[in-house]
C-alpha cells in the first residue's frame, strides 16, 4: 500500500512545476520594446573647500560697550587752569624734596598740582615720625603722610608695610594676623584702603603706553561658596562658562607690562570691559598685535574698540547703495591659540588669525623671533596663583566675593609692575659695583615691568608705593 506522504509529495512537486511554466509563458511589461542602452552619466569634479580664510564681511552696526556708552553720556570734566611756578624767595636753600607732595585744601589754588615750588617743610611736630609741610599760598598746613593709608593709625609704620608686603608674597589674611599679631579685621580694613590706593596709583603712572603686543587669557578661580558646600564641585566645572569668578588679564611680552587685571565672568561684557581698559591704558593711535585664546568674544570687543565704517563698493550700476559697514582697522592683527585637550592632556595646537593674515602676523612676531603663542599671559596666571592668596589651588584662603578677589588683585597689579625686579628685564652695569659684603660685584641693574615699559627710572619699594600721594589729576609733562 503506498503511503500518504508520497502523494504530498507529487503534489508539492505539481505546484512548483505549474509556478515555473507559468512564469516562462507570462508576458513581461517591456517585452514589445526593445531596451535602450544606459547613457553614460559625466563624472562630476568632487568639489574641494579652500582651506583660505574667508575675508571678514563686516557688520551692519557697532558692537556696544558699556564703558564706552557710559563715557559718551558722562564726559571728565575739564581739569582746572594750572597755576604758575612759586618764585623763590631769599631765604635759606630748601634741602627737602617736596616735588611728590601737594597742597590738600580745597581753597587753595595750588591744590592738586606737583613741583610749583609752593611747599616748605617745617620739620617734625612733637618729635613725631611724620615730617609736616606748609603752603605759602594759602599758609595751611598738613603732614607729609596726608591722604595715604598710613594717615590716622597709631600702627607702626614698618609693622603696617611689612603686613601688606605679606599680603602681596601670597600669604592669607588670617596668616598676617597672626604674624603680626593684629585681628584679621584690622588686615583686611588695610588691605581695602590699600587696594583703592593701588588702583589710583596704577591709574595715575600706567598711560600712554607703547607696545608692540598684547597677549590677553583669563584664569578661573574659586571663592568660597564652593569650599563651604553651596556648590558642588560637579557643578563648578559644569558652571565654569558662564561662572562669575574669573580673573581676566592682558601683558605686553616684550615689557612684561601687565596692563590690566579684572575680575568678571566669562561673557561678551566682560570682554569689552577688559579691552576697553587696555584701550585707555595705551597711547593714542597705537594698535598693537593681538594673541588670545580661542574665545570667541574677544573677536568682537577688538573690532568695538579698533573699527570704523567703511562704505562698499556698488556691485551693479543701478539699484541703491550697500550700507555702509563697521569694519576693523587696516593695521589692527589679531590670532588666536585653539588648544584641544583632551583627558587633561594638550593633543593639539591650532593658530587662528582672526584680523589681518599670516604673513603680517609672522612679520610682527619675527622682530623678537617668536611665533604665534600665549605663553607669556599663561606664565602670568602662575604668578598671580602663587602672589594672590584667593586663586590658589588647593588653599584655604578663598574669599567670599569678587570684591575680596579684586582688592587683592589690585595691590598684586602695582607690587608687579613697579616692586618686582624681573630676571629676564636686566640690563648689564657699565662698570661692576662693588657690595659692602664679602659677595662678589653687583654687574646687572634690576629692572621691573615699568621702568621697561618708561614709565618710572627705578625700582620701587612698597614704602614708596604706600607713602605716594596720587594728585587728583593728571599732571602735564615735567610737573
Amino acid at each position: 500500500m503506498i503511503p500518504h506522504l508520497f502523494y504530498y509529495q507529487l503534489v508539492v512537486l505539481g505546484l512548483l512545476w505549474f509556478c515555473v511554466m507559468l512564469h516562462a509563458v507570462w508576458p513581461s511589461r517591456g517585452a514589445g520594446s526593445q531596451p535602450r542602452p544606459a547613457e553614460a552619466e559625466p563624472i562630476k569634479p568632487k568639489r574641494t573647500r579652500s582651506n583660505e580664510p574667508h575675508p571678514f564681511a563686516g557688520l551692519t552696526h557697532k558692537p556696544p560697550c558699556a564703558l564706552c556708552a557710559q563715557e559718551a553720556a558722562h564726559p571728565q570734566a575739564s581739569l582746572p587752569v594750572r597755576p604758575e611756578l612759586m618764585p623763590p624767595t631769599h631765604r635759606r636753600p630748601r634741602t627737602v624734596d617736596t616735588s611728590r607732595h601737594f597742597c590738600p585744601h580745597a581753597g587753595c589754588r595750588y591744590r592738586g598740582w606737583l613741583g610749583l615750588g609752593n611747599l616748605r617743610a617745617n620739620g617734625h611736630p612733637n618729635g613725631g615720625p611724620w615730617r609736616q609741610f606748609q603752603c605759602t599760598s594759602c599758609r595751611g598746613y598738613f603732614p607729609e603722610h596726608h591722604g595715604t593709608i598710613f594717615y590716622g593709625k597709631r600702627v607702626a609704620p614698618e609693622k603696617l608695610v611689612w603686613a601688606v608686603g605679606a599680603l602681596a608674597e601670597g600669604l592669607g589674611i588670617r596668616a598676617v594676623a597672626r604674624v603680626f599679631e593684629v585681628d584679621p579685621n584690622t588686615v583686611l580694613q588695610w588691605l581695602v584702603e590699600v587696594a583703592d590706593h593701588a588702583t589710583a596709583f596704577s591709574q595715575y603712572f600706567v598711560h600712554d603706553v607703547r607696545v608692540t603686543q598684547v597677549q590677553l587669557d583669563e584664569l578661573f578661580a574659586l571663592l568660597s561658596a564652593v569650599k563651604a558646600g553651596e556648590v558642588s564641585e560637579a557643578e563648578a566645572i559644569q558652571r565654569l562658562s558662564r561662572s562669575p569668578r574669573w580673573v581676566w588679564g592682558a601683558i605686553d611680552p616684550v615689557t612684561k607690562l601687565l596692563l590690566t587685571i579684572e575680575v568678571g565672568e566669562r561673557s561678551l561684557a566682560m570682554a569689552q570691559r577688559v579691552v576697553h581698559q587696555v584701550v585707555q591704558v595705551l597711547a593714542p593711535g597705537c594698535v598693537p598685535l593681538f594673541l588670545t585664546d580661542g574665545l570667541k568674544e574677544y573677536a568682537t570687543a577688538l573690532l568695538t574698540h579698533f573699527g570704523q565704517w567703511v562704505q562698499p563698493p556698488r556691485r551693479r550700476a543701478g539699484g541703491p547703495a550697500p550700507k555702509p559697514r563697521w569694519m576693523p582697522l587696516p593695521q589692527l592683527l589679531y590670532a588666536q591659540v585653539v588648544k584641544t585637550v583632551r583627558r587633561r592632556r594638550l593633543v593639539d595646537v591650532q593658530h587662528r588669525v582672526v584680523f589681518g593674515t599670516l604673513a603680517a602676523v609672522q612679520q610682527g612676531l619675527a622682530a623678537c623671533g617668536w611665533q604665534i603663542n600665549t605663553a607669556f599671559i599663561e606664565r602670568v596666571n602662575l604668578s598671580i596663583r602663587q602672589h594672590v592668596a584667593a586663586v590658589g589651588r588647593r588653599v584655604s584662603t578663598l574669599c567670599k566675593g569678587e570684591d575680596g578677589v579684586r582688592q587683592q588683585l589690585a595691590l598684586y597689579h602695582v607690587y608687579y609692575n613697579f616692586c618686582l625686579p624681573h630676571a629676564s628685564l636686566r640690563v648689564p652695569l657699565p662698570q661692576p659695583l662693588p657690595t659692602h659684603g664679602t659677595g662678589s660685584a653687583k654687574t646687572w641693574r634690576p629692572r621691573t615691568p615699568a621702568m621697561a615699559a618708561g614709565l618710572t627710572e627705578r625700582v620701587w619699594t612698597l614704602r614708596e608705593v604706600l607713602l605716594f600721594r596720587v594728585p587728583p589729576w593728571p599732571q602735564p609733562a615735567g610737573g
